[in-house]
C-alpha cells in the first residue's frame, strides 16, 4: 500500500472530523516560521505556511490560508452542512481562530466561485475581519446578496470585483484568475505566485471541451504555460476521483431537454440547483425553441436568475419571463416552471407544489417534472418522498437515474489526471473531499509519476510549510469547525448535543412533586408526563411505575428520618426514575424533575 505523508498528530486523529462545539482549542505550540536548514541553522527567507481550514477529509466550509512572513491570504469561506448527529443545529462554519490571533497579518479573502460551500460563511467572517474580498461579477453579486440578507445585516466597503484573465498582487503574493468549467458561471482556479514558488489551487472545476454556446472552455493554454514555469504545488479538489473517464458535458444537458420537452404534452417543471446559470439557461433555450413561456419559481433561483440577468449571462426573449398571477393566462403546454427543490428541501417551491402547500401553484396530472441535480448524500430519503408525491399526483417525474438531465460540475478521473499533466507540480495535496477520496487522488497522482513522499494527505488545521529545503509540516490548530443553530455562533456544546439527540431517539419524561417540609412527606401524587417515550397504550403502565418509585423512595427516606426536602434532590429523584424505566424498555429518555417544597 502506498505510504503518502501525513501530520502526526495521535490527539487529533483520535476526534477527527468531529465538529467542535465552541469553535477550537489554541494551537498547542507557537510555529517559528522561519524555516531551519539542515545544519540547524536559519535560514533568512521565511517560509510559505499553509494551513487548511476546511474542506479537507470533507465536503464542505472551504477555507485556506496562505501564510508568508507578515502576510495572510484566504481563499474561500464557505459552509457545511449539519449532518443526522446535530439535531437543530442550522449549520456549520470554519474555525478563525488562527486568524483570530494573525488578525494584524490578514490583507484579504479571495473567492473562487459563488457556492455556498466558498461563500456562505462570509457574514460571520466579515463582522470580524475588516478586509478586502476580491470575487468575480456573479460571485460577488451573490456575497452582496447574502450580506444584505444576513441578520443583523453585514456591511462592507472593501468588495472588490476581479475578472478570469486579470492578475492581482497583494504583499508578496501575485494571483493570476484563471477561467474554469464549473456547475456555476465565473468559476476561477488561482494561480498563487509566492516567492517560494507557484501554488495552483484549482478550486471546483471540470474540464467540458463543449460547455454551452456562450461559454468558453478552461483556459488550458494558460494552466500548462504555468507548467512549463514550474508549478511548486498543485491543490486540486477530489470529490469526483472515484467516478472514471470524464464528466459530462453540460450540451449534453441541453439535448436530454429537447427531447423531453418534445414529448411532454402538459406542463414541464425543471428542479434544479439555483446557482447553475447554464442550466438555468439551457432550460429557458429549450423554454423559447419549443413556444413556452417562463415562470422562475423560488426565492433563491429569483435571486440568481436577477443577479445572472443584471450582469447580460442570460439571453432571452422580453416577453419569455412570465409572473407567478400569469400562470393561468396560458394553457399547460405552452408553460415551463424552473424552481429550487431539487434536493427535497423542505421549504423550497418543489416539495409546497408536490404537498399542496403553495398558495399559487400546485402540481397538476400531466405535467413533466425535471430534476436536474445529482442527489446529494443524505438527502436521498427527502428526495424520494418529493418524487413519490409527485407521482401520487399524476406527474411523470424524470431524474438522473432514468436520464441524462444533469451534468456534475466536479472533475472524474480523466480531468484530474489532465491536470496533474499539465501542471506536472513538485508537490501535490488531494483537497476538497472525504478522506477516501483524497486517498485515492493521492493514488492517482503517484501513478502520474509524482513520489509518494511529495503527497500530502492533510486534515483541517495541519500547518504545511515550504522552504529551499522542500516540504514538512510545521504544527497544526484545531479547526474542527464551529456550529451555528440560530442562537449564536459556537453556542452549542457537546451536552446540547447529546440532549437533543436523547430527546430525538429517546424522549423525554417529566417528574413533578411537591414535598411538605413540616409532615416530611410528599404532598399528593407525584405529576408524571411523557412525550415521544413509548407507545401509547403503553404510556399509562410507566406513568404509575414512575410515580410508584417516586413514592417508594419518599417512603424509605422519610422512615430513615431523612428531611425529603435535602435529600431528594432533582438529580436524585431522576435517577431513580431512569433507573426503573431502563429496567422496563431499555431506553433512557431525558427525565426533568421539578421538586417543590411548601
Amino acid at each position: 500500500m502506498n505510504q503518502y505523508r501525513k501530520s502526526d498528530k495521535t490527539q487529533r486523529d483520535m476526534k477527527e472530523d468531529t465538529p467542535s462545539p465552541r469553535g477550537v482549542l489554541r494551537p498547542k505550540q507557537a510555529h517559528d516560521s522561519t524555516p531551519k536548514k539542515k545544519n540547524g541553522k536559519k535560514s533568512h527567507a521565511p517560509a510559505l505556511r499553509i494551513v487548511p481550514l476546511g474542506g479537507l477529509r470533507e465536503i464542505g466550509k472551504n477555507m485556506t490560508v496562505f501564510e508568508y512572513g507578515d502576510d495572510i491570504i484566504i481563499i474561500d469561506c464557505g459552509i457545511a452542512f449539519p449532518d443526522d448527529n446535530m439535531p437543530g443545529v442550522d449549520t456549520i462554519i470554519p474555525d478563525f481562530t488562527y486568524l483570530r490571533e494573525n488578525k494584524e497579518k490578514i490583507r484579504g479573502l479571495i473567492i473562487t466561485h459563488g457556492h455556498e460551500d466558498h461563500i456562505g460563511a462570509i457574514p460571520w467572517f466579515l463582522q470580524e475581519f475588516d478586509v478586502p474580498v476580491y470575487a468575480t461579477p456573479l460571485t460577488m453579486k451573490l456575497i452582496e446578496l447574502k450580506l444584505d440578507d444576513f441578520r443583523p445585516k453585514v456591511k462592507s466597503n472593501k468588495l472588490q470585483v476581479v475578472r478570469a484573465g486579470e492578475s492581482l498582487t497583494i504583499g508578496p503574493f501575485t494571483f493570476d484568475f484563471i477561467h474554469i468549467n464549473h456547475s456555476i458561471a465565473d468559476a476561477v482556479s488561482i494561480a498563487i505566485h509566492t516567492p517560494v514558488g507557484i501554488i495552483f489551487y484549482t478550486g471546483d472545476f471540470k474540464i467540458d471541451f463543449t460547455p454551452t454556446s456562450d461559454v468558453p472552455h478552461a483556459d488550458l493554454g494558460k494552466i500548462a504555460a504555468l507548467g512549463n514555469e514550474g508549478v511548486l504545488l498543485l491543490i486540486s479538489e477530489s470529490t469526483n476521483v472515484e467516478l472514471p473517464g470524464s464528466s459530462l458535458s453540460e450540451r449534453e444537458v441541453g439535448k436530454t431537454f429537447d427531447n423531453i420537452f418534445h414529448q411532454a404534452t402538459g406542463r414541464v417543471i425543471v428542479a434544479m440547483f439555483s446557482s447553475n446559470v447554464f442550466r438555468l439557461q439551457q432550460a429557458i433555450s429549450t423554454a423559447e425553441r419549443f413556444g413556452r413561456k417562463v415562470l422562475i419559481l423560488g426565492r433563491s433561483i429569483q435571486n440568481v436568475f436577477e443577479a445572472a440577468d443584471r450582469l447580460a449571462y442570460l439571453t432571452y426573449r422580453p416577453d419569455t419571463i412570465i409572473q407567478i398571477n400569469e400562470l393561468d393566462q396560458y394553457p399547460p403546454e405552452k408553460i415551463v416552471i424552473i424552481a429550487t427543490g431539487s434536493q427535497g428541501e423542505p421549504m423550497s417551491a418543489l416539495t409546497r407544489l408536490a404537498y399542496s402547500e403553495h398558495k399559487l401553484a400546485e402540481i397538476i396530472p400531466g405535467d413533466t417534472v425535471i430534476l436536474s441535480s445529482s442527489m446529494i448524500p443524505g438527502n436521498e430519503a427527502a428526495i424520494y418522498n418529493v418524487i413519490n408525491e409527485l407521482f401520487m399526483r399524476g406527474a411523470n417525474v424524470i431524474y438522473e437515474s432514468l436520464s441524462a438531465v444533469h451534468a456534475s460540475g466536479h472533475a472524474c478521473q480523466d480531468e484530474l489526471k489532465l491536470m496533474l499533466a499539465l501542471t506536472r507540480p513538485t508537490y501535490f495535496v488531494p483537497a476538497h473531499g472525504e478522506y477516501r477520496m483524497l486517498y485515492q487522488h493521492a493514488e492517482l497522482a503517484s501513478l502520474m509519476g509524482i513520489p509518494n513522499d511529495h503527497i500530502a494527505i492533510l486534515q483541517n488545521g495541519d500547518v504545511l510549510e515550504f522552504s529551499e529545503d522542500g516540504m514538512e509540516f510545521a504544527g497544526y490548530t484545531e479547526a474542527a469547525g464551529v456550529l451555528i443553530d440560530g442562537s449564536g455562533m459556537g453556542d452549542v456544546d457537546e451536552l446540547v448535543l447529546s440532549d437533543r439527540l436523547r430527546l430525538a431517539n429517546d424522549g423525554v419524561v417529566s417528574v413533578m412533586l411537591v414535598i411538605d417540609r413540616l409532615s416530611n412527606r410528599l404532598y399528593g401524587t407525584p405529576i408524571v408526563k411523557a412525550s415521544g417515550f413509548t407507545y401509547q397504550s403503553d404510556m399509562k403502565k410507566m406513568i404509575t411505575s414512575c410515580q410508584d418509585t417516586v413514592e417508594d423512595m419518599a417512603e424509605r427516606l422519610f422512615k430513615k428520618k431523612k428531611p425529603l426536602d435535602r435529600a431528594m434532590t432533582p438529580d436524585s429523584v431522576s435517577k431513580e426514575v431512569q433507573k426503573v424505566l431502563y429496567e422496563h424498555t431499555r431506553r433512557r429518555p431525558l427525565v426533568m424533575t421539578s421538586v417543590t417544597v411548601i
